[in-house]
């Protein structure tokens, strides 16, 4: 979705804040039939262009095959209209939520409700617990601002109800919350998820997420449980025997890496350009003020069109940092995101594994036992312990691992193919707009060049 700047018309590349994002039971969830891409801008590239098919245990897509897309299904998210509802602590956010989609397991083809932030937690969550532990990547969720959200509480009520927020926190999580749902939309399976669906559809408030509150008892639990899950991770090493698990876990920590500081470096670019432009400002209205005093003419009228030169800079600098943190340091973010979704559904793996061999540790403990009682005749308790033998439990773990591990692969098929064509687009993005910048910076020199050769 681009946004424009009502005051400028200028002819410049927009600034994408979406980041080039195109504008039962788990196993039962359906894909949409014979699916084709997710049309949510038409200048954004596709994320999870295929949908899954139900090839066999370790079969890979070719490459040609997942970037085929022939179908002509679509849907289009918008996220907007924050408003403030309710007044004082209890206050919260509502964004309106609008859907055009031609699927046709939806039951309208355009609609639109209102959904708190917490809603958007709370449907993440129910995707991680439905998708993540079958190998499904899920989009990450904006992450909770607690200062932020206090200072709306505690701002003064708006004069009217539904007048929409314009801080520039606000714009940065709608912004946020718009990706999220794209990215999640553009999932094959995720967009015909039934919760997804009644997120999008529903115009009733949903039930209140408490295990999205950063401060609840969930939330001191979910806290315990991501730490023992991080020791878990830090103390067990699988034993990989496959090579392409390796190579692929190696590439990802190293991409994960390098984009932490990019992303860095381009939160310290956004900062200085900022800077330089309230310094460039600066500039304009100490040469403002000077013009005013100058009895030289000529000098008098170069300082004043040096003044306003300047001061047009000064926007091209904001809006280059505009472009600095909407196109590439929020994008960036986006994909430090994903990248993290991609380790959880690697950890999942490793816990399948490890659910294996527990296992198999117990049915060679429970086989060990029966022979002891067949040798001691101990009938009695013979019965119990053959009942115990359970090998249909191993193969089941087994066949979960085989599952995961091949549905892993397709997912980061499809992940690494759009990750480029995301890049891609975003980068070329923001080569023109810096380029549309810099033309628009040497036009304004070049029309203050005269003014300074008739200086006498």
């Amino acid at each position: 979705m681009e946004v424009e700047s009502p005051e400028h018309t200028r002819d410049f590349a927009e600034v994408d804040i979406n980041n080039g994002a195109a504008t039962g039971s788990e196993d039962e969830e359906e894909e949409v039939p014979a699916p084709g891409s997710v049309t949510l801008d038409r200048n954004e590239s596709d994320l999870f262009v295929s949908a899954l098919s139900p090839s066999s245990i370790g079969d890979i897509h070719p490459l040609q095959e997942v970037l085929t897309d022939d179908g002509d299904y679509f849907i289009s998210i918008v996220v907007s209209d924050p408003q403030k509802i309710g007044d004082g602590m209890g206050s919260y956010l509502a964004y309106k939520v609008t859907t055009k989609t031609n699927i046709p397991k939806f039951k309208r083809s355009e609609f639109s409700t209102l959904r708190r932030f917490s809603d958007f937690l709370g449907i993440h969550d129910l995707l991680v617990g439905k998708y993540m532990r079958l190998g499904r990547i899920i989009p990450p969720a904006p992450s909770k601002n607690i200062i932020g959200s206090t200072k709306v509480k505690i701002s003064p009520q708006q004069s009217e109800p539904g007048t929409p927020m314009t801080q520039e926190w606000v714009e940065i999580r709608r912004a946020a919350l718009e990706r999220f749902v794209h990215r999640t939309a553009q999932h094959p399976v995720l967009r015909v998820d039934l919760d997804f669906m009644n997120f999008l559809e529903s115009d009733q408030e949903l039930p209140r997420s408490v295990n999205t509150s950063a401060l609840s008892g969930a939330g001191v639990i979910r806290l315990f449980n991501k730490v023992g899950e991080t020791v878990n991770k830090i103390t067990y090493k699988m034993d990989e025997n496959d090579p392409w698990f390796d190579d692929k876990i190696t590439e990802v920590e190293s991409l994960d890496a390098n984009l932490q500081k990019l992303h860095n470096a381009m939160k310290s670019l956004v900062t200085s350009r900022r800077e330089l432009s309230l310094l460039t400002g600066l500039v304009a209205k100490s040469a403002a003020m000077l013009s005013t005093c100058e009895e030289h003419t000529g000098l008098s009228r170069a300082l004043s069109n040096l003044a306003d030169v300047e001061e047009k800079i000064e926007l091209l600098r904001s809006e280059q940092a505009n472009s600095d943190f909407f196109i590439l340091a929020e994008f960036i973010k986006d994909y430090l995101g994903l990248f993290g979704a991609i380790k959880c559904i690697f950890h999942e793996r490793v816990k399948a594994f490890q659910n294996w061999q527990y296992a198999q540790m117990q049915l060679s403990k429970r086989r060990e036992n029966r022979g002891r009682f067949e040798l001691a005749n101990r009938a009695d308790k013979l019965d119990q312990a053959q009942q115990e033998v359970d090998e249909g439990k191993v193969q089941r773990c087994q066949q979960q691992f085989d599952d995961i591990s091949a549905e892993i692969k397709r997912e980061m098929e499809r992940f690494e193919l759009t990750r480029v064509k995301d890049f891609k687009v975003n980068i070329i993005k923001y080569i023109e707009d810096q380029m549309a910048h810099q033309q628009q910076i040497v036009s304004y020199w070049e029309a203050f060049a005269p003014f300074a050769r008739e200086i006498v």
